[in-house]
């Protein structure tokens, strides 16, 4: 009768015979319900914890990514660089050989002798055997010619 008369005014014993507010059964599922939420704020905080390193992870791979993008774009700068160096160097050459050509072509022969023949200079290479071999039949005729020249100036 007593528990009756508490009970119609809200308030209950538990199993340990304390007065409480709320029936045992509703306490009991607080009680589960409380522990769940916990369970709950921990998983979701583990997963934040999980979720924020990983940010993290990608944050650095990001970074290294970006740096290899960088070392790729400058190599490939320095290759055209390069490439454009190799092309001038390669027209100076180009226009030297062709100066060297015309200066070959209009000078006129010297009266001491021929110059050294063009093998061991910058037109080796572009020259023919034919052309050197008779390049330097030329300069000894040239010398030979310059030769009986200074002699007869002398015997006179």
């Amino acid at each position: 009768m007593a528990q009756a008369a508490l009970g119609a005014a809200g308030l209950h014993f538990d199993e340990l015979n304390k007065l409480r507010v709320l029936e045992p059964e509703v306490a009991a599922q607080t009680a589960q319900l409380r522990e769940q939420c916990r369970a709950f704020v921990d998983k979701t905080a583990e997963f934040q914890n999980i979720v924020g390193s990983l940010i993290e992870l990608v944050d650095q791979l990001a970074k290294a990514v970006e740096s290899e993008k960088m070392k790729a774009i400058g190599a490939r700068n320095l290759l055209k660089s390069i490439a454009k160096q190799r092309e001038a160097q390669e027209q100076q050459l180009q226009a030297l050989i062709a100066e060297k050509k015309m200066q070959l072509e209009s000078s006129p022969p010297s009266s001491g002798g021929c110059p050294a023949p063009p093998g061991t200079g910058v037109l080796g290479p572009v020259l023919s055997r034919r052309y050197r071999i008779e390049y330097e039949t030329l300069c000894k005729i040239e010398a030979d010619q310059n030769e009986f020249i200074d002699q007869f100036i002398f015997q006179k």
